[in-house]
């Protein structure tokens, strides 16, 4: 992505999470973990049990269930193609395979399920641009106005 963050380190991210005074911490603080670094390193599993007081395999739900945190560190680009029925029905699959193609490595093409834009589809996010009626074409260009190119 296009956003810098914080280097990952086990200090860094304890500090982090000792200021969370929120109901539902576990996702809260792999929310807060991800927006700081980028990502959810698996090393901070054990922290976040151990600040808020749950286990591992608790914390380790939370992040495996949600699919908007990563436990790998972003691309310069993600790209986010809508998969849900609405967007499927004009064309959705036919866009990833598009996106699959014309793509570089730079690139993190992922299949998500409803953007909330549905009269648009298909639709696709490039970085945090919502593009709506997304075709090859106009998926290529929000890539390169990233400046990673296609």
């Amino acid at each position: 992505m296009t956003t810098s963050h914080t280097p990952w380190s086990p200090e860094s991210a304890r500090a982090l999470l000792v200021e969370i005074d929120e109901p539902g911490p576990v996702l809260v603080a792999l929310q807060t973990l991800q927006a700081a670094f980028g990502y959810v390193h698996s090393d901070s599993i054990p922290i976040v049990a151990d600040v808020f007081n749950v286990s591992r395999a608790e914390v380790y739900g939370v992040l495996t269930f949600y699919s908007d945190l990563r436990t790998t560190p972003p691309l310069d680009v993600e790209v986010r193609i809508c998969m849900g029925e609405a967007c499927q029905a004009v064309g959705a699959r036919s866009l990833r395979a598009d996106a699959d193609a014309l793509i570089g490595p730079s690139c993190d093409v992922q299949n998500v399920f409803c953007l909330g834009n549905c009269a648009l589809g298909p639709a696709a996010v490039v970085n945090d641009r919502m593009i709506g009626r997304a075709d090859a074409s106009t998926l290529r260009d929000a890539v390169m106005a990233t400046g990673a190119g296609a």
